[in-house]
């Protein structure tokens, strides 16, 4: 029930603000906070972004191709791959993911009642490879319950999870597991994904994207100390943090966001290691754009209802920051819809005072603005990210289209989520498709 009224008083701020309801909210502020709000949040990331780097970053060891230093006292660690109808990208997963500089692994693949041949290519592949292991789920039970059935199985203290058309780094075991080596407190680590579709402008402007904004983003959230959410394309754990925690909740949209605060609730620490590497396919179509962020952004929804009434414990403060920032985030999305179609009618309809959204009267210089500090923000993201991936300076002419073609991606999907969250009764099993990979 409190999770309802605080999304109910969000939505009450942003749509009732402009007819009264609170004296304090003029259009004047709506509008500003719709401007501003953005401004504020890119400058906050790309000042996070170079303090992560300044504080820890730049005196990591790393050259590319160079091997990781190796893991004190050569521990056990189980690599975990969930596979649905992976018969396309099983094979080359697998054979990365045994290929790792630190060879005292297994690999153990998990078939979740894939309807197409993986089963037999799996079978095929673990009779080659003795370190790899499979186990075969009768019927598509979800890639919550198919990493639960992998730990399960698993041998070892420490979990690397990937997705099964994720390619790793050979050095990106070593990088995941040496902070929980190094830290008893760390309960996991989320490594640095990398976009490897690039055939359409869909597809060049995400690796712009995972570099530019979401490297930025997990750099920052690190900086202050509690992380949105985990990779689910590559993330390892401390199985023991897993196990007091109740692994990962099969009835959530978006499993790595949960166990992230699942994790940090229970007082684990999670760092980001941008040298953990991993090759990536991403959509490169809007509609299967579409359909993953609005996962995305529903799975995000769910985790903030579940816990936005029981984390304000003193003992839960490092959380708040994270709370305060969805919460923003999502006012912010109602609060340019509302201006959008306030400013549209004043074209048609004569509205009262209050009402008057003079959208565009500020859209020259904020976006001009915006504008600078988006290129500031992408040629910081740029340096940081330089000796990850070569030729990352040529996304720069790519990603200009990101705040139009995501921010209004981002909109959308919030406002059509949020609402069906928090109105939902009833929660199903949460089931895989196929995503959309790219253009073959």
């Amino acid at each position: 029930m409190i999770d309802r009224l605080v999304a109910l008083f969000l939505l009450s701020v942003v749509l009732g603000a402009p007819f009264g309801v609170a004296s304090l909210w003029t259009m004047e502020l709506v509008l500003s906070f719709v401007f501003f709000y953005p401004l504020f949040m890119s400058s906050l990331w790309i000042f996070g972004g170079i303090y992560f780097w300044m504080h820890w970053e730049r005196h990591w060891p790393w050259e590319a191709g160079k091997p990781a230093p190796p893991l004190s006292g050569n521990p056990l660690v189980s690599v975990l791959v969930p596979c649905f109808n992976e018969i396309d990208n099983a094979e080359s997963t697998l054979l990365a993911a045994l290929n790792q500089n630190h060879t005292n692994i297994e690999v153990i693949a998990i078939n979740d009642g894939s309807s197409d041949d993986t089963a037999s290519l799996l079978n095929r592949l673990a009779a080659q490879h003795e370190q790899l292991r499979i186990v075969h789920l009768a019927a598509n039970q979800g890639k919550a319950m198919a990493l639960r059935m992998g730990a399960l199985a698993a041998r070892s203290d420490y979990l690397v999870c990937i997705d099964g058309d994720a390619l790793l780094d050979p050095n990106a075991v070593s990088y995941l597991v040496a902070p929980m080596l190094e830290h008893p407190r760390v309960g996991a680590v989320t490594g640095n994904p990398r976009v490897r579709t690039r055939s359409t402008l869909v597809g060049r402007i995400q690796v712009g994207e995972f570099s530019s904004i979401i490297g930025l983003i997990k750099r920052t959230q690190r900086a202050y100390g509690q992380v949105f959410t985990v990779s689910g394309v590559i993330a390892a754990f401390r199985r023991v943090a897993l196990h007091r925690v109740g692994y990962w909740d099969i009835d959530m949209a978006t499993e790595d966001i949960d166990i992230t605060w699942q994790l940090q609730r229970d007082h684990w620490s999670i760092f980001y290691e941008p040298r953990a590497l991993c090759w990536i396919l991403m959509p490169e179509t809007l509609k299967g754009l579409w359909k993953q962020r609005l996962r995305w952004a529903q799975g995000g929804a769910e985790v903030f209802l579940k816990n936005v009434g029981s984390i304000w414990a003193w003992e839960h403060r490092r959380m708040w920051p994270l709370v305060i920032e969805y919460a923003l985030s999502t006012a912010w999305a109602f609060a340019l819809l509302l201006t959008t179609v306030l400013w549209g009618l004043g074209h048609y309809v004569k509205l009262p005072a209050v009402l008057h959204a003079e959208t565009l009267s500020m859209a020259s210089f904020t976006g001009l603005l915006l504008t600078a500090v988006c290129l500031l923000q992408f040629g910081v993201s740029v340096f940081i990210d330089r000796r990850y991936e070569k030729g990352l300076g040529g996304t720069l002419f790519w990603v200009i289209w990101y705040p139009i073609a995501y921010w209004m991606m981002g909109v959308a999907t919030t406002l059509c989520s949020f609402p069906k969250v928090m109105l939902k009764v009833r929660r199903k099993r949460a089931r895989w498709t196929s995503p959309d990979r790219g253009i073959k």
